[in-house]
């Protein structure tokens, strides 16, 4: 089982690009939960907490397409070295506003700097691992080790935050963020070995089209599936706290997360003979079935041991997303088609906490998991409606297919 994950750590370069995007994306599962632990601590409001969370998500949807555009054209130091120093600047804006007990607007601003300089750290180590590697099978194999390694930042990072935010200050999970964007970015961005090539239009030339309805719909089902996870990370803090121990949240989202790596080191083990769009779809509804059984829990234990069996399913499915993603997309915007389906996965947290933290506000956390179920359903239903249109767009594909160059 291992000997395909060695095979492809050691190429050049592999495995310090890669273990330096894990520290580089630990913000991903710290700025959300650290976001909501704050500012729920301070000011008392959940809706508040998904209000600046959700700022977070949505200015990172309308800005890091736009980032990966320019890293597919410039490259990744020149773009996203700035980019990290600005989210470090916004995350100790949003930090430092609300460990006084500021005025909103200013945690709004802070939270859009956060969101619009982000990027996906996670989208660049992909693009390395599509430039270093040639075969099929290889990436299958490179894309289950970062999915895996994506869960281990989930499974880590919300225990991290929720430790700081409980044991020292609420701001605790907003400055391990900080700190993990400045060091991750930095030990990631100077490794110029395997950064992949530039490509730059050539002067007058029309840019190759990327946006297609299988893209379109696959990126659909991804918000979906984003809006699951805003939902569980808010109800999850709001069930802890209402059952005595709210410390025990980060625990139980880390209980997910194993769930997830665990399923998808085994699924990236092996190479298998389905085609991607039929992988995708029977994860997909899996986990929608999975979500569906949390809000029948009535302990902390019965709802970590149900959140163990639904995480299976989400490895898998993000792993056959991102691959669908390198059928559809040019190889010179793969960075950008990456961002696509990551921001719509980002975009799907900000609605899904937001709701869940507007039905915790009123009715606690039933009123939370009732979104939860709602979203999963949603994410069925969209994954269902987008099968026939990602089917047709791989038709004529062997599984072992290299992504189209046109």
């Amino acid at each position: 089982m291992l000997q395909p994950y060695r095979d492809v750590l050691t190429r050049p370069g592999a495995l310090a690009f890669s273990a330096a995007g894990v520290l580089a994306r630990l913000p991903i599962s710290t700025v959300g939960i650290g976001t909501v632990l704050a500012v729920s601590a301070v000011y008392d409001s959940y809706a508040l907490a998904g209000r600046v969370s959700g700022v977070v998500v949505l200015t990172q949807a309308a800005c890091s397409p736009l980032l990966a555009r320019l890293v597919d054209r410039r490259g990744q130091a020149v773009v996203m070295g700035p980019a990290v120093v600005v989210t470090v600047l916004g995350l100790a804006l949003l930090a430092s506003t609300t460990a006084a007990a500021g005025p909103e607007p200013l945690l709004y601003a802070g939270a859009a700097l956060v969101g619009a300089s982000m990027g996906s750290m996670g989208a660049l180590v992909r693009a390395r691992w599509s430039h270093l590697l040639s075969t099929p099978a290889e990436l299958h194999t490179a894309f289950s080790l970062e999915s895996t390694l994506d869960e281990v930042v989930f499974m880590v990072g919300p225990v991290l935050a929720t430790l700081l935010a409980t044991g020292w200050t609420p701001t605790g999970g907003l400055l391990l963020a900080a700190l993990a964007a400045a060091v991750g970015g930095w030990l990631l961005l100077t490794q110029r070995g395997t950064e992949p090539p530039t490509h730059r239009a050539d002067a007058g030339a029309p840019r190759t089209r990327i946006v297609s309805v299988p893209l379109l719909v696959l990126v659909g089902s991804f918000v979906a599936m984003g809006a699951i996870f805003g939902a569980i990370d808010v109800s999850v803090v709001a069930f802890t706290e209402e059952q005595g121990h709210p410390g025990w949240a980060g625990g139980v989202l880390a209980v997910f997360a194993f769930g997830s790596g665990a399923s998808g080191f085994v699924y990236g083990a092996r190479h298998w003979a389905g085609p991607l769009w039929r992988r995708y779809g029977l994860g997909m509804v899996l986990l929608g079935v999975g979500v569906a059984t949390l809000a029948l829990v009535g302990s902390i234990p019965a709802l970590a041991a149900a959140g163990l069996v639904a995480g299976m399913a989400i490895a898998p499915s993000l792993i056959a997303g991102n691959a669908l993603v390198a059928e559809l997309v040019p190889v010179g915007r793969l960075t950008e088609g990456l961002t696509w389906v990551g921001t719509a996965l980002g975009v799907g947290v900000s609605v899904g906490s937001w709701a869940s933290g507007t039905m915790v506000d009123r009715v606690g956390s039933p009123g939370g998991f009732t979104v939860v179920q709602v979203a999963g359903a949603a994410a069925v239903l969209g994954t269902l409606a987008a099968l026939p249109a990602l089917r047709r767009a791989t038709a004529g594909r062997s599984p072992a297919a290299p992504p189209s160059e046109a």
